[in-house]
């Protein structure tokens, strides 16, 4: 590629050409009448001609001189413009086109200009690390084979760097190759790095000259491990957690803020005077309540320290009395739940799965006392710290022996594939229960009894009757035998299903009943004693009146023979 340019100020014409390419240059003289011939020679720099090539206007045919530099790299053409091929450096010269008649000679120069575009510049011998507060060689930037030759500039993160004594020092170097001409350029950076030279990228840019004017080129980045030393020291609590139990495993970690970080450290745990040094890790498991306190970490020179405040949470909770504990009917028995705790605790009870609104307290035991207590306590904003226990209280009283008593109860299943059949068992000492079955029906679950509490406790099977079948409880202690049948309709029959409690409310009937008839009862003998009393006293009376008659009649006697007594003896 050529470019033709006409210095007007210098009369110059000027052809810019590639290294490499083919280098065109036009005659500048126009073609006169009777010429004879063209010749193209250059000028050394001495200002002798050098010849190159001729071409006659009548013969038509071209010679080419004897010249070892342009030997069949040469061309001229009709209009006698001059090519060479393969431009090399040694082709900047002044050629000049000359056209001869007989009568002048005509002579016009042009200047060749050739141009190498530069290798994309290098970062070479780059600096493993680098060290802050050191001036060290950072690298050389190389760029080569430029003609003309170019310049280099160093950048950081874009801007250009400049030159600073003792901070930023650079050196350019500029080498020719003899045999081609072109040019090397080689800088080289000094550099004294900071903190904030780390993840900077470093380049370097060759600003160099071609036809159509200035260019650059630039390398790729590099970025340098920076090195510098540790500032601060930290110590962290692992898993980030704001709350730590008892049983809980902790990790501390120390991390120091230089580059590279510190690799060991010394750990200074509560109670302990002398640092344990490890790496950045201190791991301590299954921590209990004595583990809080403060705890730091320090480089192994122990110019840096840091700290941090570590509370293990714990709950305690102690009942008394706890487990089963059996009382007689009337007995006081004091139960408290104490809690001890790392902050404030949430204490509630329970009662056969139920929540109770206060504290149980107990100084007069009944039967209904009895049942499994639980003290449970939390604490709220610690996840997973929770303690119960439990107190089973059976409250008996002084029983007389029973003969057995059944009551017999049955259910349909929510399924309305079975039916079960409760038998309520009273009795003292406890009765032993034995099951029948009249018919053809599946026993599903064997027999299951619930505790004997306060001489009191049931029997339960489950059964899928096929067809009607009669059901029998036979319940027997020491005292006597007692028989109890139940009739139950099979599964595909409807049937009112008794409640468990029918036997209860019966029995509530009979005594209310029995009551009554006692009431009555009662009534009538105070009649029948109130008749009796009075017959007595009626009979009584008559008797008493016939004694006062007869008393009465002697008296009236008496006094008639004292009047005649008294007549006498006047």
């Amino acid at each position: 590629m050529c470019r033709l340019v006409f210095l007007g100020s210098l009369g110059l014409y000027t052809v810019n050409a590639i290294y490499g390419d083919t280098i065109t240059m036009p005659c500048p003289l126009e073609v006169p009448d009777g010429l004879m011939f063209g010749k193209w020679k250059y000028e050394m720099p001495n200002g002798s001609p050098v010849f190159i090539a001729f071409r006659s206007s009548t013969k038509k045919n071209v010679q080419y001189d004897d010249v070892p530099d342009y030997k069949d790299r040469l061309s001229l053409s009709e209009n006698y413009t001059l090519s060479i091929k393969n431009a090399r450096i040694s082709d900047e010269k002044r050629f000049v086109c000359m056209l001869v008649t007989e009568d002048d000679v005509s002579e016009e120069p042009t200047i060749v200009k050739v141009f190498k575009q530069p290798s994309q510049p290098e970062i070479l011998h780059q600096a493993k690390l680098l060290e802050t507060e050191k001036l060290q060689m950072l690298g050389e930037c190389v760029s080569r084979d430029s003609y003309p030759e170019g310049n280099v500039t160093w950048y950081r993160n874009g801007r250009a760097l400049q030159p600073v004594d003792g901070v930023v020092v650079i050196n350019l170097q500029k080498m020719v190759d003899r045999t081609t001409g072109l040019f090397t350029m080689t800088s080289s950076l000094q550099y004294m790095p900071t903190k904030e030279d780390v993840n900077a990228k470093f380049s370097c840019i060759v600003t160099y000259y071609g036809p159509s004017g200035q260019k650059t080129i630039q390398s790729e980045p590099v970025v340098f491990d920076v090195h510098y030393p540790t500032e601060k020291v930290t110590i962290q609590v692992l898993p980030q957690s704001s709350t730590i139990k008892e049983g809980d495993n902790i990790t501390l970690k120390c991390s120091g803020n230089g580059n590279p970080p510190p690799q060991e450290f010394l750990f200074y745990i509560p109670g302990e005077t002398e640092g344990i040094k490890s790496s950045d890790t201190y791991i301590m498991t299954d921590v209990r309540r004595n583990a809080t306190g403060e705890y730091k970490c320090s480089l192994t020179d122990k110019s840096m320290m840091d700290s941090t405040t570590l509370t293990v949470h714990y709950l305690d909770l102690q009942l008394t009395p706890s487990g089963e504990v059996t009382k007689q009917i009337g007995e006081a028995l004091p139960v408290s739940c104490t809690i001890s705790s790392s902050r404030n605790a949430t204490v509630f009870w329970i009662k056969d799965n139920t929540r109770m609104q206060t504290s149980p307290s107990f100084s007069s035991l009944q039967y209904q006392d009895a049942g499994n207590y639980v003290c449970e306590t939390t604490l709220q904003e610690v996840e997973g710290l929770r303690k119960r226990q439990t107190l089973k209280l059976i409250v008996e009283g002084e029983q007389a022996d029973r003969k057995p008593q059944i009551k017999m109860t049955k259910k349909t299943n929510t399924n309305k594939m079975s039916k079960t059949i409760i038998c309520h068992v009273e009795g003292f000492p406890k009765p032993a229960v034995q099951w029948t079955v009249t018919g053809s029906g599946s026993i599903l679950n064997k027999t299951e009894e619930t505790k004997y509490v306060n001489g009191k406790f049931s029997s339960k099977i489950v059964i899928a009757p096929e067809e009607n079948v009669t059901l029998t409880c036979i319940a027997e202690n020491e005292l006597e035998r007692t028989v109890t049948s139940m009739n139950v309709s099979a599964i595909s029959i409807p049937e009112y299903d008794e409640p468990e409690d029918r036997d209860d409310n019966s029995e509530k009937v009979n005594d209310q009943a029995k009551l009554i008839v006692g009431i009555v009862v009662g009534l009538l003998l105070v009649a029948l004693i109130a008749g009796v009393v009075y017959w007595l006293y009626v009979k009584k009376s008559k008797t008493a009146s016939k004694h006062v008659d007869k008393d009465l009649g002697n008296i009236e006697e008496n006094k008639k023979l004292e009047e005649n007594n008294h007549k006498s003896e006047t």
